[in-house]
């Protein structure tokens, strides 16, 4: 269910699921799926600044 809630909302900005949580990494962010799961259900301004970030790298 976690990697659903990602992949819809990631999917919003234009990333596929496996390219976001690849460059996740690389841009030095820290998030468990649980939390990126949560963030893009319930902070939709927060996760997308964490997918900006991650979209720069």
């Amino acid at each position: 269910l976690w990697i659903q809630r990602i992949n819809a909302g990631v999917r919003a900005y234009g990333m596929s699921y496996s390219e976001f949580m690849g460059k996740l990494g690389k841009a030095g962010i820290e998030l468990n799926r649980k939390v990126l799961a949560d963030m893009a259900m319930n902070d939709p301004e927060a996760f997308k600044k964490v997918v900006d970030q991650v979209k720069a790298v």
